[in-house]
């Protein structure tokens, strides 16, 4: 038996990057898919050129290193988190917080899990820990600027983390079981306990 061989001129068509978007983004996105389906291992310059239908040159031209490549990959995927989440939204108001947290795991579900599986090969490559933590601490930044907009109270670190690992565990819970209206239910809950440490006591 012998290997079939396609015929001249009847090649599969290489996927192209524009089904994605254009560019760089476009290149960073197929690295998020890459790694959120197969682990950080997975991740090469060919691979990534195969997601997103360019050549494996283009890839290289873009990044030139593959800690480059994931270094820009990591900062792409917390800042459209950062974004779709509307963790920073401004308003000040309790019952806005993290409003859009649901859908954005819904939307995204590649974004987060490549995240997470960055947090956990942090573990077995200490280089990445400083890169990682730098970009959570726009995370944690956002989290403190919020609740501060919301409590009379100075926000402690403690107070923000807290409520920081709270949003990321309903995150990781949905992305696993789905169950989105568990999301919803436990941020309803959020936000009522938010809106009575902000009114403060009663009668005060």
């Amino acid at each position: 038996m012998t290997d079939s061989v396609e015929p001249a001129g009847e090649r599969r068509p290489r996927k192209r990057v524009n089904h994605y978007g254009t560019g760089r983004a476009a290149l960073l996105d197929a690295a998020v898919r890459v790694v959120a389906r197969g682990g950080l291992r997975k991740l090469t310059y060919r691979a990534v050129a195969e997601e997103a239908g360019v050549t494996h040159g283009l890839v290289v031209h873009h990044f030139g290193s593959r800690d480059a490549l994931i270094e820009e990959a990591v900062t792409h995927a917390v800042r459209t988190s950062l974004t779709s989440s509307t963790l920073d939204i401004g308003t000040g108001d309790p019952d806005d917080f993290a409003g859009g947290l649901a859908d954005m795991v819904d939307s995204g579900p590649e974004l987060q899990a490549f995240q997470y599986e960055l947090l956990l090969e942090a573990r077995r490559r200490p280089e990445l820990l400083p890169h990682l933590r730098s970009l959570y601490e726009e995370y944690f930044e956002a989290t403190r600027r919020e609740l501060s907009r919301m409590l009379p109270a100075p926000v402690s670190r403690g107070t923000s983390r807290l409520v920081f690992a709270a949003l990321e565990g309903l995150v990781l819970h949905q992305l696993v079981f789905g169950e989105r209206e568990v999301t919803e239910e436990a941020l309803a809950e959020l936000r009522t306990l938010l809106r009575g440490l902000a009114e403060g006591p009663a009668g005060s």
